[in-house]
């Protein structure tokens, strides 16, 4: 696709596996799946699921700035657990970090996460 932009930023984790943190296609950004890790350290925050998913929307945020938009660009997040009772938690960081109207969200809970992460966010933003 000759109109499709890959965005990369030295904030956000980089890529553990062949995809990008980020693909443009008009004015629709795909972040990938972030989870708690420290851009500069590339190892896991340590601390709560609060600190972990203070980490992951900053990790979001810093690709969504890549892309030229903010998270209250976000038309759909995705959110995984590997443990929905943290799921009041999330909520709390996630009412925290965007603004109303809030995007369309999904959370499931899964039985692992890479490096053992307890969180992981994707977004999908309009611009």
């Amino acid at each position: 696709m000759s109109n499709r932009a890959i965005i990369t930023t030295p904030s956000a984790p980089q890529a553990i596996g062949p995809y990008s943190q980020g693909i443009k296609v008009g004015n629709t950004v795909w972040i990938s799946g972030q989870i708690p890790l420290d851009p500069n350290t590339m190892s896991l925050v340590s601390g709560d699921i609060t600190a972990e998913t203070k980490q992951v929307f900053a990790n979001l945020s810093a690709v969504a700035a890549a892309a030229g938009g903010t998270l209250d660009d976000a038309v759909k997040i995705n959110i995984s657990l590997t443990d929905l009772a943290d799921f009041e938690a999330v909520n709390a960081v996630m009412a925290q970090r965007l603004a109303e109207p809030y995007p369309a969200r999904a959370c499931v809970q899964v039985a692992a996460l890479p490096k053992g992460a307890r969180i992981e966010i994707e977004a999908i933003l309009t611009l």
